[in-house]
């Protein structure tokens, strides 16, 4: 069995890590992890075929029954997974770079993005690409980290009880932000206290972890509710002596414009009270990314900033992930938010969509996934909450919304939806396209 010690040894060589037998660079290292429906000591040999310097495998027939000239390059262990990340722990050890752990049950990709994208400013900074936030994503992450990168961000997710803990103390961030608490994954968390006691996890790690920090949205009860022993730096729309950063909507037509303020409170040279409030001007569709914002504000404050460089950095932060995006096509302008929904963020989004000063409007709406038993009860709340606001071009797709009471246009999967623009494609509309990952919406604005 080779000890993390020898493998981190091998690793400073060949530095590049896949879990995927058919992306093996030349001189990377294959870990075979195993899944549902598939072993990856199986494919061990023909990683190292295919250029990896090395497979970590955790089958012991995998080594035995191998050719004698490569069974050098196969390194067993216990358990690939564990091993995995023990390997990154190890790693984010020897180089202690700052790092800042980011989660939350909406927001977090987005703020991750934001507060990589300020930082970049005066920083060589490491983030999770994409939302490669969970056991895999996580250390493969931070085996990217290198001695050149001053800072890292690194998203942690969660879907049931105790993942936080455990991605936490794989990364041992020294600064932490939750973005908020809501109603996702129920299935799995049990309930929406599961969902605040495991954010809250990070929360856990931090308050025993000399000089940490944590970041925090004053606004946030429930955060605020579980804070008690941090240190706290703050920020928020709700002005407070308190707050190193404060903002405020000025516009969202339908871009999100806002102004802030960073007190001098935490930057002295800014003279008394708040400094000069800055506008800025986003790419983000929603209101409601003012948080997601603010907060990136407020850390790249903290990290010494200028008002200026973050003012800059998130006026030209352009979204390309299928988050509060907008897209112009030849037909249509399309809001698109059709990565994730829960119950949190679908209302967030079609309050911000009611509100925009926009005609004609149409939504297209998927199934809020991992709902459990409150699924029918929270599909039937959105229904009510179109109703009441006489939203009334409403395409609904999955099941869970075809259970509901009403009578908007519903359809089985998003094959239906695509058979329906076939026949009769929608022009001349802003359309808000908003679901779970899972109900595969994302695959409707090349059509629209």
């Amino acid at each position: 069995m080779i000890t993390i010690e020898q493998l981190y040894e091998i690793f400073l060589s060949h530095p590049v890590i896949t879990t995927d037998s058919r992306d093996c660079p030349e001189g990377s290292i294959f870990f075979a992890l195993k899944g549902e429906t598939f072993d990856g000591n199986q494919y061990a040999m023909a990683a190292l075929e295919k250029g990896c310097a090395y497979a970590v495998v955790d089958d012991a027939t995998a080594v035995n029954g191998c050719c004698n000239n490569a069974g050098h390059r196969l390194l067993l262990t216990d358990d690939v997974l564990t091993t995995l990340q023990k390997l990154a722990n190890y790693h984010r050890r020897q180089l202690g770079t700052r790092i800042i752990g980011v989660t939350g049950t909406n927001g977090k990709t987005t703020t991750k993005e934001l507060i990589s994208t300020v930082l970049a400013e005066k920083y060589n900074v490491l983030y999770t690409q994409g939302n490669f936030n969970n056991h895999i994503g996580v250390p493969k992450t931070l085996l990217r980290l290198t001695k050149q990168h001053d800072i890292a961000v690194i998203e942690m997710g969660a879907n049931h009880p105790g993942e936080i803990k455990t991605l936490v103390n794989i990364v041992e961030p020294d600064y932490g932000i939750i973005t908020n608490v809501g109603k996702a994954h129920i299935l799995g968390f049990g309930s929406f206290e599961g969902v605040i006691k495991t954010k809250g996890e990070l929360y856990d790690f931090l308050r025993e972890k000399p000089n940490a920090k944590v970041f925090i949205n004053n606004d946030n009860s429930y955060l605020k509710g579980i804070s008690a022993g941090l240190d706290l730096i703050k920020y928020g729309t709700q002005h407070d002596d308190s707050l190193s950063v404060w903002g405020e909507v000025t516009k969202c037509d339908p871009f999100l414009n806002f102004k802030f303020q960073v007190s001098s409170l935490k930057s002295p040279s800014y003279g008394e009270g708040l400094g000069v409030g800055f506008y800025v001007n986003t790419h983000l569709i929603g209101s409601y990314n003012i948080d997601n914002m603010l907060a990136a504000a407020c850390i790249g404050q903290y990290f010494g900033i200028t008002t200026e460089q973050i003012s800059h950095a998130l006026s030209n932060y352009i979204p390309s992930n299928n988050r509060s995006q907008l897209d112009v096509t030849a037909d249509n302008r399309l809001i698109i938010d059709a990565y994730n929904a829960n119950p949190t963020s679908m209302m967030a989004a079609l309050k911000n969509f009611r509100d925009m000063q926009v005609e004609p409007k149409m939504a297209i709406l998927g199934d809020m996934r991992e709902l459990g038993t409150i699924s029918l009860e929270e599909h039937q709340r959105v229904v009510d909450f179109l109703q009441e606001n006489n939203l009334h071009d409403i395409w609904l797709v999955g099941e869970e919304f075809g259970k509901t009471d009403c009578n908007y246009r519903k359809f089985h999967d998003v094959d239906e939806v695509k058979q329906a623009i076939a026949s009769c494609k929608p022009t001349g509309k802003y359309i808000l396209i908003k679901g779970s990952n899972g109900i595969k919406l994302f695959q409707l604005p090349e059509l629209l």
